[in-house]
C-alpha cells in the first residue's frame, strides 16, 4: 500500500474576509420569546457545491461548513459577524459530515474519499488521518467526553480512540449501508441509521447490538438523540421524522409535512424545538405536541444540512446552492 501524503498547515487563514455578507440584519425594536420565528441574519457564500455538513464549536464561536461534489473544502466561519475565517482543500471529494468534540480542540471530517481527517482547531493545522473504510464515510459522532469516535459509512461502523488517535473496533461490518450515526448524551449508546431504513442500537462500551428495528419504508439519513437522552429522533427518505421512546422501546409520534427526503435534523439545546431540512426549506416542530411551528425559506435549492449553535439562539443551514443561512431569533432591545 502506497504511503498517504499528509498535508500540514493547510488551511489558510483569512480573518478579513467577510465572505458577502449580511442579507438580513436583526431590528432591535422586536423580540421572540422561543425559536419559532428566527429572522435570516447572514448568507455566506464560499461553497463551490452543495454545503453538506455543518458543526458549531462549544463556545458557539466558530461554525464550520463541508462542501460536496469536488468541493472537498472545509470553510470556518464567525457566525456572529459573517465573517470567515480559514479555508481548506479538506478531501479529494465530498465533505459528508463535520463533528468538533466537546472539548472544542479537535475537528473531525470525512469524506466519499474513504478517509477521515483531523484538526486542531485552536491553531487549524491537520493532524492526521483515520484509514480503515473501503467506503464512503457518511456520518461521525462524538462521545461528550471527546474521547471516541463513531463514524459509520457504506461498509459498516468504526469506533476510533482520538487522545491515541489510533482505531479501538468495529461495530459492523459491510452489511446494509450506515447514513448517520449519533451518541447518547450520557456517551454510553451509538444508534446507526441505514439505507434499509433500520435503526440500530449499541453499547458503545461493548460495542453489543443492543436493539434493532424497522423504522422507516426507505433509508434513514439521520438519527439525534434529544438533550435528555430519553428519546431518539429519526429523519428519513420515506418524508416522514420519527419520534422514539428510549426507555419503553415505543414509536412517540411521527411528524409529517415534507413534501420529499428528509434530509437532516437537528434538535435545539432547549430539548423545545426540532428543526428539519429538504427540499421543501426548514420545518421547525415542537417536539413536544408535533406542532409544526414554522416553514423557513432561504435557499433556492434543496436544504441539506441543519445545526443548531450550543446556546440555542441560532441556526445555520446549508444548501445545494452552495450557502450557508445564518437564522436567529430577535432579542429584546435594550435601553
Amino acid at each position: 500500500m502506497a504511503a498517504l501524503t499528509l498535508p500540514v498547515a493547510i488551511w489558510q487563514n483569512s480573518e478579513l474576509d467577510t465572505a458577502h455578507a449580511a442579507i438580513a440584519q436583526i431590528p432591535d425594536s422586536q423580540t421572540r420569546t422561543n425559536f419559532a420565528n428566527p429572522q435570516l441574519i447572514y448568507s455566506l457564500v464560499g461553497h463551490a457545491g452543495t454545503v453538506k455538513s455543518l458543526a458549531f464549536s462549544p463556545d458557539g464561536k466558530i461554525l464550520a461548513s463541508g462542501g460536496a461534489e469536488n468541493d472537498g473544502a472545509i470553510r470556518l466561519w464567525n457566525p456572529l459577524t459573517g465573517k470567515r475565517l480559514a479555508n481548506s482543500k479538506a478531501h479529494k471529494t465530498s465533505v459528508e459530515s463535520l463533528v468538533i468534540a466537546p472539548n472544542g480542540q479537535t475537528l473531525v471530517s470525512c469524506s466519499t474519499d474513504h478517509t477521515i481527517n483531523l484538526w486542531n482547531l485552536k491553531n487549524n493545522k491537520f493532524r492526521r488521518s483515520f484509514v480503515g473504510h473501503t467506503s464512503n464515510v457518511l456520518s461521525l459522532a462524538v462521545s461528550p467526553d471527546s474521547k471516541v469516535l463513531v463514524s459509520g459509512a457504506l461498509d459498516g461502523i468504526r469506533v476510533w480512540d482520538l487522545l491515541q488517535q489510533r482505531p479501538l473496533t468495529t461495530l459492523i461490518k459491510v452489511s446494509d449501508s450506515i447514513y448517520t450515526v449519533a451518541i447518547s448524551p450520557d456517551g454510553q449508546t451509538v444508534a446507526s441509521g441505514d439505507n434499509k431504513g433500520k435503526i440500530k442500537l449499541w453499547d458503545l462500551q461493548t460495542g453489543k447490538l443492543i436493539r434493532a428495528f424497522s423504522a422507516h419504508s426507505q433509508a434513514v439519513n439521520s438519527v439525534a438523540f434529544t438533550p435528555d437522552g430519553t428519546t431518539l429522533i429519526s429523519a428519513s427518505r420515506d418524508r416522514t421524522i420519527k419520534i422514539w421512546n428510549i426507555q419503553s422501546k415505543s414509536l412517540v409520534r411521527i411528524l409529517k409535512g415534507h413534501n420529499n427526503w428528509v434530509n437532516a435534523i437537528a434538535i435545539n439545546p432547549n430539548g423545545q424545538t426540532l428543526a428539519s431540512a429538504g427540499r421543501d426549506g426548514i420545518k421547525l416542530w415542537d417536539l413536544t405536541t408535533g406542532e409544526l411551528l414554522n416553514t423557513l425559506y432561504g435557499h433556492s435549492d434543496w436544504v441539506s444540512a441543519i445545526a443548531f449553535s450550543p446556546d440555542g439562539q441560532l441556526l445555520a443551514s446549508g444548501g445545494f446552492d452552495g450557502r450557508v443561512n445564518i437564522w436567529g431569533t430577535i432579542r429584546p432591545k435594550r435601553n
